[in-house]
């Protein structure tokens, strides 16, 4: 018997949010999304959230900018921003990363940009 409760979300077809992420599986506590193929620019505006996020680089390299501190992330790398730290990421090569959130980012309107 299996149970129907368990979701599941293939990342081709899986809603995209305002900032190009890809909304993964989620829980009441925790939410997945997918950043693909994200290409090299200029930051973006810092911005400070209402939820919790890590992450890990699947491809490409990009830096961290938070806490004064610049954290370069490249493949096999893991980060933490905690909820509230200004932040923002700079893409330096092609780009694919996995995010968990705590709560989802996606309710409530926690990820409008």
């Amino acid at each position: 018997m299996s149970d129907a409760t368990i979701p599941k979300v293939n990342s081709g077809d899986a809603a995209e949010g305002d900032m190009g992420q890809r909304y993964l599986a989620a829980g009441k506590s925790v939410a997945m999304r997918l950043w693909q193929d994200e290409q090299p620019g200029e930051p973006k505006p810092p911005t400070a959230r209402d939820y919790e996020t890590v992450g890990y680089v699947i491809a490409g390299r990009a830096e961290l900018h938070a806490g004064g501190q610049v954290v370069a992330l490249n493949p096999g790398d893991s980060w933490a921003v905690p909820k509230g730290a200004s932040h923002t990421y700079r893409i330096l090569e092609a780009f694919t990363a996995v995010e968990a959130t705590a709560p989802p980012a996606q309710s409530h309107g926690r990820d409008q940009a």
